[in-house]
């Protein structure tokens, strides 16, 4: 994680991985906003789902945004090697390459990226496949 709070992709990582990172920077500093980022994909802030939402189409991997609770259910069950998404029908949040994309984060760093893990209590956990 850069001292601004971006995320510095791994040169190892898979293109998908570098692009949903790229894609996480570009709206990290962006504000929460309730509904944000489900109606439209360049917004002036976004939830934890459009958040997650956005940073997946930045790789290709998701055509429209999707609200928390349908993140139980996409992808493959269980932690993936590069993404794993946590999801329940209140808040979701992943992880990418070893660093937190989480909207509550940015209210301590002012970045969607943390490197504090979190519970994943009560969350269903999730990847995209291949990752």
């Amino acid at each position: 994680l850069a001292p601004d709070g971006m995320a510095i992709a791994p040169s190892n990582a898979p293109e998908a991985v570098k692009q949903i990172i790229a894609a996480g920077n570009a709206i990290a500093h962006k504000p929460y906003r309730y509904g944000g980022g489900h109606g439209k994909w360049q917004d002036t802030g976004y939830d934890c789902s459009g958040s997650v939402s956005y940073a997946l189409h930045g790789a290709d991997l998701l055509k429209s945004p999707m609200p928390s609770g349908s993140f139980e259910k996409w992808g493959d069950a269980g932690p993936g090697q590069w993404v794993t998404i946590y999801a329940n029908g209140n808040h979701m949040y992943m992880e990418v390459a070893g660093l937190r994309f989480d909207t509550s984060g940015r209210q301590k760093t002012g970045s969607r990226w943390q490197t504090a893990k979190r519970s994943s209590k009560g969350f269903v956990v999730r990847h995209p496949p291949g990752l």
